[in-house]
C-alpha cells in the first residue's frame, strides 16, 4: 500500500459498546444478554524512539555553493525542535553527509552510511538527477526523502512508492506562476520561445492556460530543437504575433543558445520589461553583455527569498553564511518531518511518510514547530504553513500552490529580487 494513502491516525477502530435490548411482550420483559466487548487492536510503533534526520546536500563539487544554506536551514530547524522539547520529549539527532557531483557516487555512499546510522528521514538531495538515482534505494530502505531543491518534472510521476517529497516547486508549475505574474498589471498578449526539451515543454504546456485564467493570452509559442542554431525564423514569427511581452525558456547551461536568443529578441524590440527569463536562465550576465543591456528585463526563480529576521536566525547556526537559497525549503522539510513523526506516533520511516501529506494541509493552521505542538494539545489535525509558503503536499509529493520569486535586472546585468508570487 502507498504510505501516502494511509490515514494519519495510528488508531484503527474503536470497539463498539454493546447495548442491552429489552423486548416487551404484554406485561413481562426478557433481557437479551450483552455481548462481550472485542479487544482493541493496536499498532505498536516500529521506530526506536529517536528521530534521526539525515542530510544529503552538496558540500563538495560544482554545486557546493548551494550546500551551506541547506545545511543551515536543517540545523536551525533541529535546534528549534529540540528547544521546544524534541519529538515526544526526545531530542532529534542530526546526521549530515555530502551529496557530491552527479558524476560521482558520493550521494549513494552517503545514503548507505545514513541507513547504517539508522536515519529515519533524508533531507535532500539538491540535484534532480541524483534524486532520481537515490529514489529506488530509499524505497528499499523505507526512508522518506524530502528534497528542498530538485525541480525536474519527471520526479512527480517517478516510481517512489510514496517516499519522495519536495518543498520546492516542480519546474512544470513555472508556467502557472508566469501566467499570474505577467498579468499582474492587466491583460497582456504573450509570446513564448522555448527549447523543446522536457523543461521547455513543461512551460509551454501550462503557460497558455494560466494566462487565460488570469485574463491574458498566449499569442505565439515557438519551439526550438535542442541542437538548432537558426533562430531568425523563430524570432520573425514572434514579431509577427505582436505580443506585449516574450518569455524565453532556455537553459543557462546552454549559454550560447540563450545569449544568441536574448540578443535577437532585444534587437526585435523585446527589451526591458518586455522580456521575461525563466528559472533555468535567470542568471548573472554582467560578463556576457555590456552594462545596461538587460536593464529592467524580468526573471523568475522558484523558492522563497528569506526575510531579514530568518536570515538572522540562520546566522545563529552559521555566522559565515553568504547565500540563503534553498535554506527555507530545507528548514520546512525538517519541521514537517518532525511533525509527521509526532502525529504518526512513530519515528520510523514508513510512519513519517504516511503522515507528511496530512500535517501539511487540511487542519488547523500553525506556522512554527512550537505553535503546532500547542495546537496538538487540544486538536488532532494540523496544517503547517512554513517560511517557504503553504507547503501543501500533493499525493505525488509535490507542493501546490507554489511560490516563485520575481526579479528585475539592474544596470550591471545582475538580477535583483522585487517580490514574490503564489500561484496554483
Amino acid at each position: 500500500m502507498n504510505p501516502k494513502a494511509l490515514s494519519r491516525s495510528r488508531a484503527l477502530v474503536s470497539v463498539a459498546l454493546g447495548l442491552a435490548v429489552v423486548s416487551v411482550l404484554g406485561a413481562c420483559s426478557t433481557p437479551v444478554a450483552m455481548p462481550a466487548p472485542s479487544p482493541t487492536e493496536t499498532v505498536a510503533p516500529t521506530g526506536d524512539g529517536i528521530l534521526r534526520i539525515g542530510t544529503i546536500v552538496p558540500t563538495s563539487g560544482t554545486y557546493a555553493f548551494l550546500g551551506p544554506a541547506q545545511a543551515a536551514g536543517v540545523q536551525l530547524a533541529v535546534r528549534e525542535i529540540n528547544e521546544a522539547g524534541g519529538v515526544d520529549g526526545v531530542p532529534v539527532e542530526l546526521l549530515q553527509r555530502d551529496e557530491g557531483d552527479a558524476g560521482s557516487r558520493k550521494a549513494e555512499e552517503s545514503l548507505a552510511d545514513l541507513v547504517a546510522q539508522k536515519a529515519d528521514v533524508i533531507i535532500g538531495p539538491s540535484s534532480s538527477v541524483i534524486a532520481e538515482r537515490l529514489m529506488p534505494l530509499t524505497v528499499t530502505a523505507k526512508i522518506p526523502m524530502i528534497s528542498p531543491a530538485a525541480t525536474f518534472t519527471s520526479l512527480t510521476d517517478a516510481s517512489d512508492s510514496g517516499y519522495f517529497f519536495r518543498t520546492i516547486p516542480s519546474y512544470a508549475t513555472q508556467g502557472v506562476a508566469l501566467g499570474k505574474a505577467l498579468s499582474e498589471k492587466g491583460p497582456v498578449k504573450v509570446g513564448l520561445v522555448y527549447v523543446t526539451d522536457d523543461l521547455g515543454q513543461s512551460v509551454a504546456d501550462t503557460l497558455g492556460d494560466s494566462l487565460e485564467a488570469n485574463g491574458s493570452e498566449l499569442v505565439a509559442a515557438e519551439g526550438i530543437p535542442v541542437a538548432s542554431t537558426d533562430f531568425d525564423p523563430i524570432v520573425a514569427k514572434i514579431v509577427e504575433a505582436k505580443p506585449d511581452a516574450v518569455v524565453l525558456a532556455t537553459s543557462y547551461s546552454s549559454f550560447d543558445t540563450t545569449k544568441a536568443l536574448i540578443t535577437k529578441l532585444l534587437a526585435a524590440g523585446f527589451g526591458g520589461a518586455k522580456l521575461w527569463l525563466t528559472t533555468q536562465n535567470t542568471g548573472d550576465y554582467n560578463q556576457a553583455f555590456s552594462p545596461g543591456t538587460l536593464a529592467a528585463v524580468n526573471g523568475v526563480i522558484e523558492g522563497v527569498v528569506p526575510d531579514e529576521a530568518f536570515q538572522a536566525r540562520l546566522k545563529q547556526v552559521d555566522s559565515g553564511l553568504a547565500a540563503t537559497r534553498y535554506s527555507v525549503e530545507s528548514y520546512d522539510a525538517t519541521i514537517l518531518a518532525a511533525l509527521a513523526a509526532i502525529v504518526a506516533g512513530d519515528d520510523d520511516g514508513p510512519a513519517i511518510a504516511s503522515a507528511l501529506e496530512n500535517v501539511s494541509k487540511g487542519g488547523i493552521k500553525c506556522t512554527s514547530f512550537a505553535e503546532c505542538l500547542d495546537v496538538l494539545k487540544t486538536q488532532d489535525d494540523i496544517d503547517y504553513d512554513g517560511v517557504s509558503g503553504p507547503v501543501n503536499f500533493t499525493p505525488q509529493g509535490d507542493v501546490l500552490p507554489v511560490w516563485y520569486g520575481l526579479y528585475s535586472y539592474d544596470g550591471d546585468n545582475k538580477f535583483v529580487f522585487t517580490h514574490g508570487v503564489i500561484a496554483g
